[in-house]
C-alpha cells in the first residue's frame, strides 16, 4: 500500500502526515484560547515539546518538564489548581509562550538539520511576533536560538529583546536554577518582584 502523500506543515516546515497536521491544529487551538489580549512578554523557544504534558497550554491537569519551567518563570505554582486556573493566571500576567517550530521535531532532528529547519522559519516567526503578537518585549529562552540572535533584534521585532548577555537564556528541561533566576531577574519589573 502506498504511503499517504505528505504536505509541508506551515507551523514547522516539516513534511507532515494528516496526524501531524491534526496535532498542530489542536495545539494551536489550545494556545489561542489562552493568548493574552495585551501581550507583555513573549517567551520564545526553538521547538515545541513532544509530550502534551510539557506543552504549557495543554488542558492536561498534569504539568511536567518544560511547562513547569514557564510556570516558574511567571512565579506560578500549579499545585492544587486546575489547568484552567493555571492558564488564566499565566494569561493575566501577560505572558505568551511561542515556538519557532510550532510542532515537535518529527525525527528528533538535531544539529545542522534542526538549524536548517529553524533558519527556514525565522523570518515568518519575526513577522508573526511583529504583526500578530505585538508584545512589549521578547525573551529568547532556548540555546538553539543562539545562531539567530541577530534576527531577533529590537529593530526587527519592533519591541524590546531580553537576552542573557548576548545569548538566549538556556532554559531547557532540567536547566539550572541560575538561568531561571537570571530570566526572573530580567522580568522582575513585570512580575512585581523587588
Amino acid at each position: 500500500m502506498p504511503e499517504p502523500p505528505r504536505v509541508t506543515c506551515d507551523g514547522c516546515g516539516q513534511p507532515a502526515t494528516s496526524e501531524h497536521i491534526a496535532r498542530r491544529l489542536q495545539r494551536l487551538e489550545w494556545a489561542t484560547r489562552h493568548r493574552p489580549v495585551h501581550i507583555n512578554t513573549v517567551l520564545l523557544r526553538a521547538v515545541a515539546p513532544d509530550l502534551d504534558d510539557e506543552f504549557l497550554y495543554s488542558p492536561s491537569e498534569i504539568f511536567s518538564g518544560e511547562s513547569l519551567i514557564w510556570l516558574a518563570v511567571a512565579g506560578i505554582d500549579p499545585t492544587g489548581k486546575t489547568a484552567a486556573a493555571v492558564h488564566a493566571e499565566f494569561q493575566r500576567a501577560g505572558f505568551l509562550l511561542a515556538h519557532v517550530l510550532e510542532c515537535p521535531s518529527e525525527n528528533g532532528q538535531q544539529g545542522g538539520e534542526l538549524q536548517s529547519l529553524l533558519d527556514r522559519r525565522i523570518r515568518s516567526t519575526v513577522t508573526r511576533i511583529r504583526k500578530s503578537f505585538r508584545p512589549k518585549r521578547v525573551a529568547l529562552v532556548s540555546s538553539e536560538l543562539t545562531p539567530f540572535v541577530d534576527s531577533f533584534s529590537a529593530e526587527q521585532l519592533q519591541c524590546g529583546v531580553i537576552l542573557d548577555g548576548a545569548r538566549p537564556f538556556p532554559l531547557e528541561a532540567g536547566s539550572d536554577q541560575k538561568a531561571l533566576a537570571g530570566l526572573r531577574e530580567a522580568l522582575a519589573p513585570e512580575l512585581g518582584v523587588r
